[in-house]
């Protein structure tokens, strides 16, 4: 590995943003070269100030106009908007682009990187479960790696480390089951905002914390480890585990199983996908077995969390039909952190919205992007009647 690692970070003030810059802060090694954030100039600039990248980004031109303003004193390009994002993604010095943008956004600058032979440390869900079938060929043909930086994602990275593919029988993608496992239909129709953002194990943006509530952010795992990993669907397995100690694991053909336990830190992975093949000295609580006393498993309750039946249906239909499923679940998610639906109708919404669809098969961006639009414009059509 080069002495100097360089990166560029979509979605730098977010929750894995922010703690991607922690992993920097702790590896010197670590150069940020860009950043870009949504419309939080102010958190933006801070971390300008203190990171000296090359060029920074924001969404609107308004909010790119303000920080050019407040930075005028330092030698950094200030980008806007999808050009501004494709600009970064493909930064001639830039190695490794750490995508943590939320949402749809990620698909057209992640292209961009690979079409440039960067590396992706991919946190952005979205960009595979939408667009794996573009993806993932494209990054084989330039020869760059996805890392994943999701939790469970990188344990099964780590478990498969060296293995053959085809040795693969199983994938054990663990959940936490969220503040309401165990939870009854009745109990789940009384809950609110406030209630779904208490999750017990992780630290995370408001948007993930109610998908993992719901159980959708599992199945939007599931879908996007069927891409990274090139396994069917029928060999991916779901398992509570309230521990969040074992982030995931691999079950292989002579009935051995890998896997990855750690404390529930993100920065865990953050760090693996940032220095792989390397590991680094990394600070934090360890996990005690004597202190923890027991791990324990349970299946998922799709009856009362319908959210990961509906992605394996939306996956199984492929195409168009995973789009719709996010879509749908993102504006629903939105509709209900600022209370216009109840807890139950998230689910409820994106069955509808799937129900209306004809998936179109290999599906271009364009395409993508489209089912997206006429998939927010029916939930709001629904919920404004």
């Amino acid at each position: 590995m080069d002495k100097c690692r360089k990166i560029a970070i979509l979605g730098s003030t977010g929750s894995i943003g922010t703690q991607t810059l922690d992993v920097v802060r702790g590896n010197p090694e670590l150069k940020v070269e860009a950043l870009a954030a949504g419309t939080n100039v102010e958190k933006l600039e801070a971390q300008v100030r203190e990171f000296h990248p090359a060029v920074a980004g924001m969404w609107s031109e308004k909010a790119a106009a303000d920080l050019r303003a407040r930075l005028s004193d330092l030698d950094v390009k200030v980008v806007a908007g999808m050009e501004g994002l494709l600009e970064i993604a493909a930064l001639p010095q830039s190695q490794v682009l750490v995508t943590a943008i939320v949402g749809m956004l990620g698909i057209r600058p992640t292209i961009a990187a690979i079409e440039a032979g960067k590396d992706i440390a991919l946190a952005n869900k979205e960009t595979l479960v939408t667009a794996g079938h573009l993806i993932m060929p494209l990054a084989r043909k330039k020869g760059v790696s996805i890392l994943p930086v999701d939790s469970e994602h990188s344990a099964i990275f780590q478990a498969l480390n060296g293995e053959p593919r085809e040795r693969v029988e199983k994938i054990l993608l663990t959940a936490s089951g969220g503040p309401f496992r165990g939870k009854t239909r009745r109990q789940l129709s009384e809950v609110q905002v406030e209630d779904a953002l208490k999750h017990p194990n992780w630290s995370m943006g408001r948007k993930i914390t109610v998908d993992s509530a719901t159980l959708v952010n599992k199945g939007l795992e599931v879908m996007e480890a069927r891409w990274l990993f090139g396994v069917g669907l029928d060999q991916i397995q779901v398992i509570v585990h309230p521990q969040s100690i074992i982030h995931s694991a691999v079950q292989f053909v002579d009935g051995a199983i890998i896997a990855q336990l750690g404390m529930p830190d993100m920065k865990l992975p953050i760090q693996y996908a940032l220095f792989y093949p390397d590991r680094r000295p990394m600070a934090g609580k360890r996990v005690d077995f004597f202190e923890l006393g027991q791990l324990t498993f349970e299946r998922p309750d799709p009856d009362n969390f319908p959210g990961l039946r509906l992605a394996y249906e939306a996956a199984r239909q492929g195409g168009s039909m995973p789009t719709v499923f996010n879509a749908a679940n993102e504006r629903a998610v939105a509709l209900f952190l600022d209370r216009k639906i109840s807890f139950l109708q998230i689910s409820e919404l994106i069955g509808d919205a799937m129900e209306r669809h004809a998936a179109i098969p290999e599906p271009t961006v364009d395409q993508i992007l489209e089912t997206e639009a006429q998939t927010y414009e029916y939930i709001s059509g629904r919920i404004d009647r």
